[in-house]
Formats: C-alpha cells, structure tokens, sequence
C-alpha cells in the first residue's frame, strides 16, 4: 500500500485506524480527514490513494452523496466503509456503486486488519449481514469481486490453493483468505458446495 485516506468525525477513531494501517504498512502514506467535503478534497490531492477508509455518518453529506463524491474524486482507490448503521436498502446501493468492503466500528483490531488486507488484494470484505443481503439477491455475480470470482472458477475446477496461487500470482494465503470470504459470501458450506454452486452458474 502506498497512501490511505482515513475518513472519520472523531480523532481517536481516526487514530486508532491509522495505527492499524502503519503497522501493517508502515511505508504508507497516511492522511486522515473529520468531514465528506474535507475527504473529497483530500482524495483529490492525494491522487491514486490505495485505501480509503470512510465512515457514513459524516458532516458535510448524506451517506450516498458523500460516498459518491469519494468515488469521483479517487475513482480507483479501494473504498471501505467502516460504520455503525445497518441499512440494508443503503449497503445494497453502495456496494452496487463499486464499495469493496464494509466492517462494524467494533470489529477488533484483527479483524479489520484482515478486512484491509482483504481488499488490497482484490477481494470483497462482508460481513454476514452483508453477505446475507447479497445471497437474497444473487449469490454469485452480486456477492463477490472479479478477482474472487477467478479463485472460484480455479476452485471449480479442482484446483489446490496452491496451484490457484500459482495461477493467480498471489500468496497462498491470500488465496486461503478469498476461499473463506467467497464461500460466506454465496451461503456454500465447503469447497466441494461452492464449485457446484460455480458450475451450476456457469462458472468453470
């Protein structure tokens, strides 16, 4: 990770997950923001930031169009959101728009390290609420990310983590972290349950 951008109307959150974020990454280039307007422009100065991290409930916007003015200014950054609300009509919406992960405010320092990590290496980070929302809907195009969708097809034709790391050029561990996240994210209880669901769809 090169820079991050953590959006946050209290100090001490926005502290704490900076030092998150520099201890997993400590070359990385940290900025921190209280409010949507001051966000957008910090997303705009920074240029191509990795992450951003950016809560709902800010000044300055409502959820949607604060989230979207992000978008428009770092149109390539990997948003996660971290917040305390559960609208469901609401979460549907922005990971329609390309949000890549949400995590509660108190999820632990673990768990959204994981989340984190999870989305710098190309995957979605949802938590069961979420995912649950996403299973309603479609289960396999809604629910995962294109790179998630390439560990399930390699998943679908037998393939080892291993040999999918090889294939994807990614760490077997990354690969052991998308399995989990994409066998939440479209209900399957095993590997074995996730390749019939990826065949049944038409993913081979």
């Amino acid at each position: 990770m090169q820079s991050c951008l953590i959006a946050d109307d209290h100090a001490l959150f926005r502290g704490a997950v900076a030092g998150l974020i520099a201890n997993r990454w400590p070359a990385a280039a940290i900025e921190e923001a209280m409010d949507f307007p001051s966000t957008w422009k910090a997303a705009a100065q920074l240029q191509s930031p990795s992450l951003i991290v950016v809560d709902l409930d800010m000044p300055g916007a409502k959820p949607r169009a604060g989230v979207a003015g992000v978008q428009a200014a770092a149109p390539h950054a990997h948003i996660i959101i971290l917040t305390g609300l559960s609208d469901d009509r609401l979460l549907r919406d922005l990971l329609a728009t390309g949000v890549v992960g949400f995590a509660n405010k108190n999820a632990s320092p673990d768990v959204l390290t994981a989340a984190f990590e999870l989305v710098m290496a190309g995957g979605r980070y949802l938590p069961p609420r979420v995912a649950e929302l996403l299973q309603a809907d479609d289960p396999i195009s809604k629910a995962l990310s294109p790179r998630q969708r390439d560990v399930l097809s390699l998943l679908a034709q037998g393939r080892s983590n291993k040999e999918i790391a090889i294939a994807l050029g990614v760490a077997p561990a990354t690969v052991k972290t998308h399995v989990a996240q994409l066998l939440a994210a479209i209900g399957a209880t095993n590997r074995t349950d996730a390749a019939a669901r990826a065949r049944a769809a038409g993913i081979e």
